[in-house]
């Protein structure tokens, strides 16, 4: 099964009229993972409920500056120059455990 056609199995279409009734029901089921709500008025699609979380990572992408962080982060791990999480973790665990070293010290 591919990846679009799980995501269309969870998309409703619903009346505006019935979804402002059972707001609450469909606020609930459109959490993350969940559903996806297309409301039409009059067989016109005008509107989707989100929950909080994508609606913020949507927000995010729009910004110029973040699209940029994404592509050079992308270009980086394209270019060989990122690592595994697991390597990442292990790494700061591991400097985690270390004495910090002494600053040095400044002649004044």
């Amino acid at each position: 099964m591919t990846g679009r056609r799980a995501l269309g199995d969870k998309i409703r279409r619903l009346p505006i009229t019935k979804a402002r009734i059972n707001l609450g029901a469909v606020v609930k089921r459109a959490h993350p993972g969940k559903e996806y709500f297309i409301l039409e008025k009059d067989g016109i699609p005008v509107a989707g409920p989100v929950h909080i979380d994508e609606f913020e990572d949507y927000l995010e992408l729009k910004d110029p500056m973040v699209r940029q962080q994404i592509r050079e982060s992308y270009e980086e791990y394209r270019t060989g120059k990122s690592r595994p999480a697991g390597r990442l973790l292990s790494g700061l665990k591991a400097k985690k455990g270390r004495k910090p070293r002494p600053a040095p010290s400044r002649a004044v």
